[in-house]
């Protein structure tokens, strides 16, 4: 189509625009489904596991009450987001914050994207490291699958494992180019997600049918348990739950129509609170007050049944399998955001095998030590959910508007 002589300067950012989204990605084809995976997979990754925690704490209706509104505010800023990146020319999160906030607006949003996707995937191996090796926790010795099956070897321990799996699981997804790619990945991990909750949903309804559930409270219990301070403790935990902004301009500028962004957006946070939730509900009707900050090591107790005892592993294993296929999404914009920091002037990551390699390496390399130091998920959620979390979130989004 050819340009007129006038009347043409209005149309023209956004047509370059659009060539320019399509021409990121090799195939361009990416559909909303696969949209929805990735977002959904963002979503749906470690907060999943602290849920049933912040409903012990927050009580049923505040925390029901809570996820909602925060998933309402979610939606508005990513709304905020979009539209900013459609009237302008930028199609990275960075670069929507330079064009109002200069290179100091650029730099901070890269900063708050490394520090949360690099504390996500440390999240990622700490959980895997307990479902497969266990963990300790308040004095009490909780078994790892691997432990379970196999006793308690130099082979089976946190450090020798989670490198298996970064190695022969992690290392071949993350060497995928293109986010597009990850959709099956999605998909799966998703489902998995999937499988996990219907499992425990119908452990929590066999055990109230058996009379063994564990008392409910509707409301916070100031008078033993709970204090204030608590409840804002809860706040961050939920608000990482429902980050996705990172990947929003990745996975947008690979829709064959970036305008489905908002439609595969709204799919993917009615999905997720769903997921919320029924797990939410149902773990900590079938765990009570003994929930730990991942309930995943809630499962390792011994059942009465072989049938039982296969339940628990599969509810473990399938959630850890999850995680693993989450890791690949992250770990794309956070090397995205490192290699758009560092190597501004460079060509495309994906063209540049070698930087590539090198950078996709030294990141996981990372994230496995940091993971064997610090093996408490807890602490994680709090700082990021309190932090560059509600920065990417609310505080970026809201200050592109105002600006």
């Amino acid at each position: 189509m050819k340009e007129t002589e006038t009347g043409s300067s209005d149309l023209t950012p956004l047509l370059a625009d659009a060539d320019s989204l399509e021409n990121q990605s090799p195939r361009g084809l990416a559909s909303v489904s696969g949209a929805v995976f990735n977002i959904c997979t963002t979503m749906v990754g470690a907060g999943i596991m602290s849920i049933p925690a912040t409903v012990k704490v927050l009580g049923i209706i505040p925390g029901f009450a809570v996820m909602f509104m925060i998933a309402v505010l979610v939606d508005i800023t990513v709304e905020f987001l979009l539209r900013y990146t459609q009237s302008g020319k930028s199609t990275t999160y960075a670069g929507l914050m330079a064009e109002s906030f200069g290179s100091l607006g650029s730099l901070a949003v890269q900063i708050c994207v490394m520090v949360t996707n690099l504390g996500c995937l440390i999240i990622y191996l700490i959980i895997i490291g307990d479902v497969l090796c266990g963990n300790e926790s308040g004095g009490t010795l909780h078994l790892g699958v691997l432990q379970e099956w196999f006793g308690i070897q130099w082979w089976n321990s946190r450090a020798y494992v989670i490198l298996f799996v970064v190695l022969f699981v992690m290392l071949p997804l993350v060497f995928l180019p293109h986010m597009n790619s990850l959709r099956h990945s999605s998909a799966i991990s998703i489902l998995l997600a999937v499988v996990f909750i219907a499992i425990s949903s119908a452990m929590a309804i066999y055990a109230f049918w058996k009379g063994k559930t564990q008392n409910m409270r509707l409301l916070p219990d100031f008078a033993n348990q709970v204090s204030i301070f608590d409840l804002f403790t809860t706040v961050p935990v939920l608000v990482t739950g429902f980050g996705f902004h990172v990947n929003i301009h990745p996975i947008r500028s690979e829709l064959s129509r970036p305008s489905d962004m908002s439609y595969a957006v709204r799919i993917s946070l009615a999905i997720s609170i769903a997921i919320y939730f029924s797990i939410g509900f149902f773990g900590y009707m079938l765990f009570g007050e003994s929930i730990m900050s991942d309930i995943l090591v809630n499962f390792d107790q011994n059942s009465d049944s072989a049938i039982g005892q296969l339940v628990n592993n599969t509810v473990r294993l399938s959630y850890a399998m999850h995680l693993a296929l989450v890791f690949p999404v992250i770990n794309f914009s956070l090397r995205t955001n490192i290699d758009e920091l560092l190597f501004a002037k460079k060509p495309v990551l994906a063209k540049d095998k070698s930087r590539f390699t090198i950078l996709t390496c030294l990141l996981l390399a990372l994230t496995y030590t940091i993971a064997i130091v610090i093996p408490n998920i807890w602490y994680f959620f709090q700082f990021l959910g309190s932090t560059t979390v509600v920065c990417l979130s609310f505080i970026f989004p809201g200050a592109i508007v105002l600006r």
